[in-house]
């Protein structure tokens, strides 16, 4: 990506967490392609340009605790934990056993202890036992507001998520929840 001045954080993270380090063997040759890319199991790593648009949104901080709901190939989470740095926390799930075991050996060959990527459980949205979250980025379409992760949003928490093709950002405050849109994208359905 293109940042001479080197002023955008998430432009450095994309450039120093390189997207093909995460893709499976095939794809590795379109990783520069900015458009989605299978990763099995009827998954994808999301298109770059998306990445960042989200990243963005979520406005991340160094030092804060991340939590990313469907990590896939464990792009996402890595590129989160260079946003947050070693004092900071970034935890992923995904449902999907092949897809974590993938994406812990590429995000333990990032050699960032501060990113853990675990096997989500079914029927549980995030990880409610290790809230609260300064931000929470999900990677999937929610058929609905996902209710249960802004409950897992800290005082001033940021939750990015497309809810039926719209990307939503949400702030939970003392003065409550304010939401905004952002354009539709297409993400694979949040199971």
């Amino acid at each position: 990506m293109d940042d001479p001045a080197g002023a955008d954080p998430v432009v450095r993270a994309m450039d120093e967490v390189r997207r093909v380090d995460f893709l499976p063997g095939p794809q590795r040759q379109l990783a520069a392609a900015d458009e989605p890319l299978s990763i099995g199991h009827g998954q994808t790593n999301s298109q770059p340009s998306t990445v960042a648009r989200m990243l963005r949104l979520l406005d991340v901080r160094p030092g804060q605790r991340v939590l990313d709901v469907g990590s896939g190939s464990g792009w996402s989470a890595a590129l989160l934990g260079r946003l947050v740095g070693p004092e900071g926390e970034v935890l992923g799930v995904e449902l999907i056993p092949e897809l974590v075991a993938h994406a812990q050996e590429a995000v333990a060959r990032q050699e960032m202890p501060w990113v853990q990527v675990h096997q989500a459980q079914r029927g549980v949205l995030g990880l409610p036992d290790a809230a609260p979250f300064d931000r929470i980025l999900v990677s999937a379409d929610a058929p609905r507001t996902p209710f249960d992760l802004i409950d897992q949003l800290d005082d001033d928490g940021v939750l990015v998520v497309p809810v039926v093709g719209e990307m939503c950002r949400i702030r939970r405050s003392a003065d409550g929840v304010q939401a905004s849109v952002h354009g539709q994208y297409r993400f694979v359905p949040l199971h």
